[in-house]
């Protein structure tokens, strides 16, 4: 499938007309003409890359979804942090993290959602409840080819990340509190996921 690279007038017009919205309101709020917006509207031009983000803006979407031409809506707006998604770059390894599907592009790729697994015997996570935090420990390869991109401790109030990087140690401290997931990432075998032990 063919990847739209920039938005297009199709995206600009659905969602303006989505909130009710004319192409001279439209104009007003991003300080162009209404003659711009409909040259963008019947592909006869585009926006200047400097508008994108004030577009963005002016019509309530994020840019990811400017550019993929589809609104995300979070039906749950008391979103539970346990229902957590992870996206990593593979270009740059930029972490982001949502509670529910999204639409999120780094270095100009899409990033899918990771979908976690549970650790093989190569990737086992040792976690060690002590003094109201978890130790977490990974014997793991930190090298500039193969390592954890981060450990995050998940629970339905809190989401904790701890980035890693090559050469350092792949252990850290994480806050308990309460009931969740612990997650570990590599960046050759992806997402693992653990229950979180009881507090002691």
């Amino acid at each position: 499938i063919a990847m739209n690279p920039y938005v297009t007038g199709q995206t600009i017009q659905m969602l303006r007309e989505r909130r009710s919205m004319t192409q001279k309101q439209l104009a007003e709020r991003i300080f162009v003409s209404d003659k711009t917006i409909s040259k963008w509207e019947t592909g006869k031009g585009l926006p200047d890359i400097t508008l994108l983000e004030s577009l963005a803006k002016a019509l309530g979407v994020s840019l990811p979804e400017l550019f993929s031409g589809t609104e995300i809506v979070n039906r749950n707006r008391t979103a539970n942090m346990l229902k957590t998604q992870w996206y990593v770059c593979s270009v740059c390894g930029n972490v982001i993290s949502a509670t529910g599907a999204g639409a999120f592009h780094c270095c100009g790729i899409a990033l899918p959602p990771l979908t976690p697994e549970v650790p093989d015997e190569a990737h086992a996570i040792q976690i060690t409840p002590m003094d109201g935090e978890y130790y977490v420990r990974m014997e793991h390869p930190m090298t500039k080819t193969h390592y954890l991109s981060f450990f995050a401790a998940v629970t339905a109030e809190r989401v904790t990340l701890v980035k890693l990087y090559p050469e350092q140690e792949p252990e850290t401290r994480l806050p308990a509190r309460g009931r969740g997931w612990l997650y570990a990432c590599c960046n050759r075998h992806g997402l693992m996921r653990l229950p979180l032990p009881p507090r002691k």
